[in-house]
């Protein structure tokens, strides 16, 4: 697994491999809802950084060149690592085609 991968387009958060290929993943984390939930905010244009960012890596990476990709998004709602608090985390598998 791969942590905060900068490529021209973005940085990438996580690289992790799953079966036969690879997943690019976004992490949006929230406290409150102030701005909405977390995954409201991988907006179209922040999809298209990660499908950007994520062709780069594969080129960059030949000897991965038979291994399929995906996006996945993990959406974090409350603060991690305070024991008080509960936190919600949802996976969104596959949400760019």
């Amino acid at each position: 697994m791969q942590r905060n991968v900068r490529t021209p387009y973005g940085e990438i958060d996580l690289i992790a491999s799953e079966g036969a290929g690879l997943v690019f993943v976004e992490v949006k984390t929230r406290t409150n809802l102030r701005y909405g939930l977390p995954e409201t905010a991988v907006t179209a244009r922040k999809l298209e950084h990660m499908v950007n960012s994520a062709q780069f890596y594969m080129v960059g990476h030949s000897e991965l060149a038979r291994q399929g990709w995906q996006i996945d998004v993990v959406a974090i709602y409350g603060r991690p690592g305070d024991a008080r608090e509960h936190v919600d985390i949802h996976h969104f598998q596959n949400v760019a085609s």
